[in-house]
């Protein structure tokens, strides 16, 4: 690890030395080119060390994401310790106004953000269909599964099951719902032992609550029902998945669904009795999609941060030390695509990366999806 960060500080000792002489640049990027081949452990990015040389030099990169800062705390070390030369400034922001920040920039030719990495799917592949993003032909994305990259414009990072929560202490597990349909059983079974006790996601509120329910549209059969059950349980809506958590472990509520994986099982570090079940009709994945705007202002930067997000070390730090599900299915571990894969098998179903995702972001569409979803999910 210590040799590593000897490395890439000699990189940003010869800028300083050699200077930007076109002659002397030239030869700095073959001589970088030829320690990158020799020299490099297997888990380094693959960045083009041109790349890495512009980069160093922008010195910084903006970081807009809807990933708490505490959960990719790791990654960000290990990233500062991989590039030194590189200041991440990071923007720990909801979804939507990131969302709003782009399309805000990209209206004033100003950009701040150079990456925007977000969970709100649909938002991020609007954005990259509506000529925001800047196209960049990643080393990584050979390791990548086919849906997980749209057009070298948007990147999916993680691969995120999302499950039902509860706590064992206070909930046996013969009495948690094991699929979608199993819920609107229990749901009607007991409806004052259930009612005002369980939560899920306010898609009016939450960009990635919204994602969801309309996903589950499309995959449970008995959409419609769910909604119905939902509205006789009094369900409680919250905008976060560490809402729904806080709420489970707190004993205010009994089950969550629809929470994010990678939460629970980053929660599970201080609060062992918090358990999971995979729904076994289907398990939902979600990945936080990476782009880059047109209008980034340390474009070489980003590009270095993005591959790093997309290398197998990078996604190494981010299943085993933040418990974000990585994507790639070369990683190991518990928080793993691999590992999602031989746990579920034909259940798990990816979102894929791509203009599927544009059905609901209609502004149309989604006023009249959401009117549907409170007159038959939300008690008066």
């Amino acid at each position: 690890m210590a040799g590593r960060c000897v490395r890439v500080a000699s990189y940003a000792e010869m800028i300083r030395r050699i200077g930007p002489a076109p002659r002397a640049a030239a030869a700095l990027v073959a001589l970088l080119a030829a320690a990158h081949v020799r020299a490099a452990p297997p888990e380094q990015p693959r960045t083009a060390a041109r790349v890495i040389v512009a980069a160093h030099r922008e010195g910084r990169v903006v970081v807009y994401s809807a990933t708490d800062r505490s959960l990719v705390t790791p990654l960000l070390a290990d990233f500062a310790e991989l590039h030194p030369a590189i200041t991440v400034e990071y923007h720990d922001i909801p979804a939507r106004e990131i969302h709003g920040r782009a399309l805000a920039e990209a209206a004033a030719r100003r950009g701040v953000g150079d990456v925007l990495w977000s969970s709100a799917m649909d938002l991020q592949i609007q954005l990259a269909n509506d000529g925001f993003a800047m196209a960049y032909e990643s080393p990584e994305t050979v390791n990548l599964p086919a849906w997980a990259v749209w057009r070298n414009e948007a990147f999916a990072t993680t691969l995120e099951p999302i499950v039902f929560a509860y706590d064992a202490a206070r909930l046996p597990a013969a009495e948690v719902p094991r699929s979608h349909a199993d819920l609107v059983r229990l749901l009607d079974a007991e409806p004052p032992r259930w009612r005002g006790r369980v939560a899920t996601y306010d898609p009016e509120r939450s960009a990635f609550g919204y994602l969801l329910l309309t996903q589950d549209s499309r995959l449970d059969p008995g959409f419609e029902g769910t909604l119905r059950a939902y509205r006789r349980a009094g369900i409680t809506l919250v905008e976060t998945s560490g809402a729904m958590i806080d709420g489970v472990l707190s004993g205010r509520d009994l089950l969550a669904v629809n929470v994010n994986g990678s939460y629970v099982l980053g929660a599970r570090r201080t609060a062992p009795r918090l358990a999971l079940v995979y729904p076994s009709d289907y398990v939902l994945a979600t990945s936080r999609i990476a782009l880059i705007p047109r209008t980034a202002q340390h474009p070489n930067a980003a590009k270095v941060f993005l591959d790093y997000l997309l290398s197998a070390r990078g996604q190494d730090v981010l299943a085993n030390r933040c418990s974000l599900f990585s994507i790639r299915t070369d990683v190991e571990g518990e928080a793993t695509a691999a590992a999602l894969a031989r746990t579920l098998g034909a259940r798990l179903k990816p979102i894929h990366v791509g203009p599927s995702l544009l059905v609901h972001v209609d502004r149309l569409k989604q006023l009249e999806f959401l009117r549907r979803w409170r007159a038959a999910a939300v008690a008066p």
